[in-house]
């Protein structure tokens, strides 16, 4: 097993990004209105992937219906986060009830991929 530099890796002193988890939390019964708004926010997610590093619904079996979403996001300060969300055709929209922003540091050094 190798050892890790996890201050590096959890540290970006170096670059002019840093890494945020967000967590949304969808109102309540609030389904339909993500169907109609589903379409236009899948679009704004592709425009806007250079930023937005991984997104996706949260579910409490793979079959519901989402209550939330998460994404990492790579901005260069929590008001830049702030400012994207702000745009999002799900927040625009009205779906989002709230959402947490964590600034967030990755523990294993090798790229992401699913």
């Amino acid at each position: 097993m190798s050892a890790h530099n996890f201050a590096a890796l959890t540290g970006n002193a170096h670059e002019d990004w840093t890494l945020f988890a967000v967590c949304f939390h969808d109102k309540p019964d609030t389904g339909e209105l993500r169907r109609l708004l589903l379409q236009a926010h899948l679009e704004w997610v592709a425009a806007h992937e250079g930023l937005l590093r991984a997104a996706g619904s949260l579910r409490e079996s793979p079959e519901a219906t989402p209550v939330g979403g998460l994404w990492v996001v790579r901005a260069p300060d929590r008001a830049a986060v702030e400012a994207l969300i702000a745009t999002d055709p799900f927040t625009t929209g009205g779906l989002r009830e709230r959402w947490d922003i964590f600034y967030w540091s990755k523990a294993l050094p090798q790229p992401m991929s699913f």
